[in-house]
């Protein structure tokens, strides 16, 4: 995990602080499904201002993701692109939302906002291509690469009772 020491600046009001760091990303597991970041560690800017009263946070790098497509779960590649703020005040009683919750104990921890981030840069589907047809849902083959369509299924007896009272409403 990733830490940025923020003892050690000393900003003052409207100072400040830009640096490269090198961030481990963390890989993540969405919608049951593992996705790695490609490098696991990047390169990042990060820029660090002294507010009036508090600090402006500001992480920005790229990274790719790997993993199943969410349709067919062949392999799938994501770029992303992070530029993240935050705010954190520098009074221990400000209410939760003017605090980071990536700022514990005067360190910024770096890896947990990069993971963070990436979740909110993503796409709804994390696909391999953007027309992917998916599984059969009858029978679990790639519709990509053999499309089929099956026959009506007969309906399940089991239900029968169920069909009857919709059809008298």
């Amino acid at each position: 995990m990733t830490r940025f020491p923020l003892r050690r600046l000393r900003l003052r009001s409207g100072e400040e602080h830009r640096e490269a760091v090198r961030i481990e990303l963390e890989p993540f597991d969405l919608g049951g499904e593992r996705y790695l970041p490609v490098p696991h560690e990047v390169q990042a800017e990060l820029a660090i201002a002294q507010a009036t009263s508090g600090l402006v946070l500001q992480l920005r790098f790229e990274t790719r993701l790997h993993g199943p497509c969410m349709r067919c779960l062949r392999d799938a590649v994501v770029d992303v692109r992070v530029d993240a703020r935050e705010y954190h005040d520098a009074d221990p009683a400000a209410g939760p939302e003017l605090r980071s919750e990536y700022v514990v104990d005067d360190q910024l921890e770096l890896s947990a906002w990069a993971r963070d981030a990436i979740a909110l840069a993503l796409p709804d589907q994390i696909l391999h291509a953007p027309d992917c047809k998916g599984l059969c849902p009858v029978c679990g083959k790639d519709l990509n690469d053999e499309p089929h369509e099956h026959e009506d299924v007969a309906d399940d007896p089991r239900w029968a009772a169920l069909e009857e009272l919709r059809d008298r409403l």
